[in-house]
Parts: C-alpha cells; sequence; structure tokens
C-alpha cells in the first residue's frame, strides 16, 4: 500500500464553507474512493495560509485526484470549484509532495 500526500489551495474566506461540505461529503464519493482502493484518508489545514495537506493510503491504481474521468467525482469537483483554487476542468489544483520521513 502507498502513501500519496499532496496539497491544495482555498480561496480566502472559504474555510468555514469547505469544512461545512466536507462535514457533509456525499457518500457516493466515499464509495467512490473505498471502491478505487483509497482509504486512511485525511486532509488537514493551515489556518493562516489557507493551504491544505491531504495523505491517503492507495492500494488501488488511482489516487483521489486521478478520478476526474467519473462522472460523480467530476461533480465534486464542480461543487467545490468556488471555494478551492481549480484547473479548468474544476479539479482542485494539486501539487504532490514527497515522503522525506515516515515512521509507524
Amino acid at each position: 500500500m502507498e502513501r500519496v500526500a499532496f496539497k491544495m489551495k482555498l480561496k480566502p474566506d472559504c474555510q468555514a464553507e469547505y469544512r461545512r461540505r466536507h462535514a457533509q461529503v456525499w457518500p457516493e464519493i466515499v464509495q467512490l474512493l473505498e471502491d478505487s482502493g483509497i482509504s486512511d484518508y485525511s486532509i488537514f489545514l493551515d489556518e493562516e495560509t489557507d493551504v491544505l495537506f491531504a495523505v491517503q493510503k492507495v492500494s488501488g491504481n488511482s489516487n483521489s485526484q486521478e478520478l476526474g474521468h467519473l462522472d460523480i467525482q467530476q461533480k465534486w469537483w464542480d461543487y467545490m470549484a468556488d471555494i478551492m483554487e481549480v484547473n479548468p476542468d474544476n479539479s482542485p489544483v494539486s501539487i504532490p509532495l514527497s515522503e522525506v520521513f515516515h515512521i509507524d
């Protein structure tokens, strides 16, 4: 199982809305992640910079940022586009991070 980490960025003054939407994450998105082999998925927020840090375990062929070809993922991205920095297809601007240290 591989651990994947990346960062994303919120638009200014969108922290509360981001938290609200993720507190009510769509069951279809959770199921998609599980079906794709994504588990132990956490997103952390640096409240001073609006930077989001995400980490997930991946046992399948794709991490969550590579599922945009699926309708439900595209709908979620469209739903989140007004509060995050996004690409032209509304996928979050996602910058992969390299692991430099890990301890179990």
